[in-house]
C-alpha cells in the first residue's frame, strides 16, 4: 500500500515537471534588454556634441568676444553631431540607419532601414533607446526655442547658425522617425527624380555624341 502511494506521488510531481515550460532564452534576453548602458562610448558621444553646441551658444560671450570663432566652434559641433548620429549611434542604441545613395541612372535614393534579423551586433538596452530618442527630441525643440528668442532680440548674426542647427538636428530627426515606421520590417526606399540641370546636360551630352558621329560618317564619306 504505501509503495504504491509512493509511486502515485512520484508520478504526479513527474506530471507537473512536464507541464513546467523553461525558456532560458528568453530570460537571458529580456534581461540583456533591460541592463543599463552597453555602449557607454556611443551613449555619451550621442549626446556630448549637441549638448556641448548648445552651451556653448549660450555662454560663448562669456569666454570670447569673436563672433568668428564662437560661430566656427558651435558649427563644428553641430557638423560632428550630425555625423556621429546618423552613422554610429543610431545604428548602435536603436538599431537604425539612413542614408542617400545615387544609382547610374542619376537618381537620388532615401534607404531607411531597421535591424530586424538578428546580427553579430548586440541589441540595444532600453535605457540606451530612451537617450536615444529624447536626445534626438529635445535638442531640435531647443533650438527652435532659440530660433524665436534670436528673432525677438534682433541679434539677427546668429540666425543663420540656429537655422544651421535646426535643419541638421531636424533631418536626423525626420531620418530616424522615417526609419522607425516605415523601415520596421523592410528597407523603405524613397526615389528622387534628378535635377533639371542634370537632365539637360544629359540631353545635350547625347545630341553632342549623335552631332561627332554623323560628322564623323561624313568625313569617311568623303
Amino acid at each position: 500500500m504505501g509503495c504504491s502511494r509512493r509511486a502515485h506521488l512520484f508520478q504526479t510531481l513527474a506530471d507537473d515537471t512536464e507541464d513546467v515550460s523553461l525558456d532560458f532564452g528568453n530570460e537571458e534576453e529580456l534581461a540583456l534588454r533591460k541592463a543599463k548602458v552597453r555602449y557607454p562610448l556611443a551613449t555619451f558621444f550621442h549626446l556630448f556634441f549637441r549638448v556641448s553646441a548648445i552651451v556653448t551658444y549660450l555662454f560663448c560671450d562669456w569666454f570670447s568676444k569673436s563672433f568668428i570663432g564662437c560661430f566656427l566652434v558651435i558649427l563644428l559641433l553641430l557638423s560632428f553631431d550630425f555625423w556621429s548620429v546618423k552613422n554610429v549611434t543610431g545604428r548602435l542604441l536603436v538599431g537604425l540607419r539612413w542614408w542617400n545613395q545615387i544609382d547610374e541612372d542619376g537618381r537620388s535614393h532615401w534607404v531607411f532601414e531597421a535591424r530586424k534579423a538578428p546580427s553579430a551586433v548586440a541589441p540595444p538596452t532600453e535605457v540606451e533607446a530612451r537617450i536615444f530618442w529624447l536626445g534626438l527630441i529635445i535638442c531640435p525643440v531647443i533650438w527652435i526655442l532659440f530660433f524665436f528668442s534670436t528673432l525677438f532680440s534682433l541679434k539677427l548674426k546668429w540666425l543663420a547658425l540656429v537655422i544651421t542647427g535646426i535643419c541638421l538636428q531636424a533631418a536626423n530627426l525626420y531620418g530616424y522617425i522615417h526609419c522607425k515606421l516605415g523601415g520596421a520590417s523592410q528597407a523603405t526606399r524613397k526615389v528622387t527624380p534628378p535635377f533639371p540641370a542634370q537632365d539637360l546636360f544629359q540631353k545635350e551630352r547625347s545630341e553632342d555624341f549623335q552631332k561627332n558621329v554623323l560628322k564623323h560618317l561624313g568625313t569617311q564619306s568623303h
